[in-house]
């Protein structure tokens, strides 16, 4: 019998790139911006055929504990991993980690995601974490799914393949923070992958590199067994996964993904992977189109009516809109950090 296979969804985020619609009452992944379900059921959903209902795991804050289970009833209470407070992904992903040691045993194995992501090809999507958990249990090894890129953009990290190891891996060379544009564009030529911060691993391989190399959380390490509330209370320093762990670790290895993948990081990016009317508009809600095209309309509660336009964003929710264009959309939490505090902290 194969050793048991988990998930972890990462959701504890705001995204505060998607205001005036995303609140810290209604993150970006309870939000329904690509169909009409929540982000996070369609990747629950997704996840489902791969390891089953049971072993698919929620990694989220305290405070949205019950508007998650509104979101997802089919899942038991006991499926949602809550962070009593922020500590970094390092510290959440040792703590998911040591869960899924504790439900699996010592051969069980984690595949990581995060809940507010596109896929066109669930079936490729699937395959390809079924790969990287076999990798990694079968080397020992941290593995991380690297997108192959479909343009050069400058928005992600990037991680350079090295050696070829079999099974479509590849020890990992080097990962390279968010390049410019012209350096992006060379890397994407040279054969780099975007960062996706898709991971799979043994709970117990994650669990031995971070006490060898993360120090920020070796105080933190003793104190799991007394539970969530003391092991997030004893970090003392917050630090994500890449760099406490995976790029000090020579364990890591990268495949490639090549399965339609989207991170959705703002409005803008809706115009990839919403469906379209013939002129290029995506549109939610009650919204009329004339003579317009290439525009982003989500409306919530009121009708929108576009005419004449192009490349506009218009967003509508409770009685505040937000018109900007496809372009500005991008730099959006400068906007938002800039505004006043009644606009900027919508309930």
């Amino acid at each position: 019998m194969s050793a048991p296979l988990f998930t972890v969804v990462l959701a504890g985020g705001v995204g505060s790139r998607f205001w005036p619609l995303s609140t810290p009452e209604r993150p970006k992944q309870l939000l329904p911006l690509i169909t009409a379900e929540p982000m996070l059921a369609e990747t629950v959903a997704r996840l489902v055929p791969l390891v089953g209902r049971e072993r698919v795991l929620i990694l989220t804050s305290a405070r949205l504990k019950d508007a998650i289970l509104a979101a997802l009833p089919d899942l038991g209470a006991d499926q949602l991993l809550l962070e009593p407070r922020p500590a970094g992904t390092a510290a959440a992903l040792t703590w998911a980690a040591a869960q899924v040691l504790a439900r699996g045993g010592s051969d069980a194995r984690m595949v990581c995601v995060h809940a507010d992501w596109a896929i066109r090809d669930a079936t490729r999507f699937r395959e390809t974490l079924a790969a990287a958990a076999a990798v990694a249990a079968d080397r020992g090894a941290l593995a991380t799914v690297g997108i192959v890129p479909s343009r050069p953009d400058p928005g992600f990290g990037y991680i350079q393949p090295g050696e070829a190891l079999g099974g479509g891996a590849h020890r990992v060379a080097r990962f390279v923070e968010k390049p410019d544009r012209a350096r992006a564009a060379t890397m994407v030529a040279e054969g780099y992958l975007w960062n996706s911060g898709i991971f799979a691993w043994r709970a117990q391989d994650l669990l031995d590199e971070v006490r060898a190399v993360t120090p920020e959380l070796q105080g933190a390490l003793a104190a799991i067994p007394s539970g969530a509330d003391a092991f997030f209370g004893a970090v003392s320093t917050g630090v994500s996964i890449d760099v406490g762990v995976l790029e000090r670790s020579r364990r890591v290895v990268v495949l490639p993904g090549d399965f339609g993948w989207d991170d959705v990081g703002t409005w803008s990016a809706l115009q990839r992977v919403r469906a379209h009317d013939a002129e290029g508009n995506a549109s939610h809600g009650r919204v009329v189109v004339k003579e317009a095209r290439d525009n982003v309309v989500h409306a919530e509660g009121s009708a929108v009516v576009l005419y004449g336009v192009e490349g506009l964003v218009v967003v509508v929710r409770d009685g505040v809109t937000l018109v900007t264009t496809v372009d500005k959309a991008t730099d959006l939490k400068s906007l938002v950090d800039g505004l006043p505090p009644d606009l900027r902290e919508l309930r």
